[in-house]
């Protein structure tokens, strides 16, 4: 079942209801719960550390995001599918502080980390950040948080690892567009974080592509 809106999709996954959000995050309002993958705080300090020319401020347009989604949905803890830190180098002095002061702006908002393959050679992120860090899969009522798709687990899956962008073909050229990708077992999220990239993704049998574009959210045709 889904409910096309402007800003949000409506979607039911194993009994619960959530919403897919145009700005690439998920929304479990009875949870009061923000759903977000592959963030990778600090990977382009870890680029700039290897001698690669790429933007500045993807720290701070990240957190940005972040609090531009706090003030728009009532919400009570986030829930990151893994890659939270893509290096050693988010550890730097700026991103930590930077991290820091959005953290004292939120300081009720629980967090709660499931390690991604980046999260394991980056490490946890500062423990003054009060953050919970699990291992996949994260129960919690009906759904399972992960961060790879094919990991085994009790409830519907949410994961992110794969940045799933689609192709919309045009005459000429058309557009790569972040995706949600949704199975009968599984929900792949978009990859959150600025700079991050994309992979493009065809569905399979029984999948459904919602496409984020702008602050708008939809569903494609099941013939697209």
């Amino acid at each position: 079942m889904s409910e096309s809106r402007h800003a949000h999709c409506v979607v039911e996954l194993a009994g619960e209801i959530l919403w897919l959000l145009a700005h690439k995050a998920g929304y479990w309002p009875a949870r009061k719960m923000l759903v977000i993958a592959d963030i990778h705080f600090g990977k382009a300090a870890a680029f700039r550390a290897l001698g690669m020319p790429v933007p500045r401020g993807t720290t701070t347009q990240n957190l940005l995001a972040l609090d531009a989604l706090l003030a728009s949905y009532a919400c009570e803890e986030i829930v990151f599918l893994g890659d939270f830190l893509h290096a050693r180098a988010a550890h730097a002095p700026a991103t930590v502080a930077a991290m820091l002061a959005w953290r004292a702006r939120h300081p009720g908002l629980r967090l709660t980390v499931v390690r991604g393959n980046h999260d394991a050679h980056a490490g946890d992120p500062a423990a003054a950040l009060g953050i919970r860090m699990v291992d996949e899969p994260h129960q919690v009522g009906k759904l399972s948080f992960c961060h790879h798709p094919d990991t085994a687990a009790p409830g519907y899956v949410l994961a992110g690892h794969v940045h799933p962008v689609f192709h919309l073909r045009a005459e000429r050229g058309g557009l790569r567009l972040p995706c949600f990708l949704l199975g009968q077992q599984r929900a792949i999220l978009p990859s959150f974080g600025a700079f991050t990239g994309g992979h493009a993704v065809r569905p399979a049998a029984g999948e459904r592509v919602y496409v984020t574009a702008d602050a708008a959210v939809f569903a494609l045709p099941a013939n697209c």
